[in-house]
């Protein structure tokens, strides 16, 4: 059986409000993968990065999911069910 994610209906269409992780930017430091908020924009980096600011925004504001702002990335993932989504026909979310 499948895993659904039940926030899909939190997803807003954003901008994304940097170009680079927040808090890495902040503090100097560098990152691999950028992830965006769905709910209010903000960019955070990955748990592959050694700061994980997506995760941590997740867990600060319950905000449940992210999409990928890497270049031909289409996927969302849900914190809250722990699942990743692509996009629809290949093309990006929101």
């Amino acid at each position: 059986m499948a895993i659904r994610c039940a926030h899909l209906d939190q997803v807003r269409v954003v901008t994304p409000s940097l170009d680079g992780c927040k808090q890495c930017l902040e503090i100097g430091d560098t990152w691999i993968h950028l992830h965006m908020c769905t709910q209010c924009g903000h960019v955070g980096c990955c748990d592959n990065s050694k700061n994980g600011h997506a995760t941590k925004h997740y867990r600060a504001t319950g905000h449940p999911i992210s999409r990928s702002l890497e270049r031909g990335a289409t996927w969302l993932y849900c914190y809250l069910d722990e699942v990743f989504m692509k996009g629809i026909g290949g093309k990006p979310w929101p």
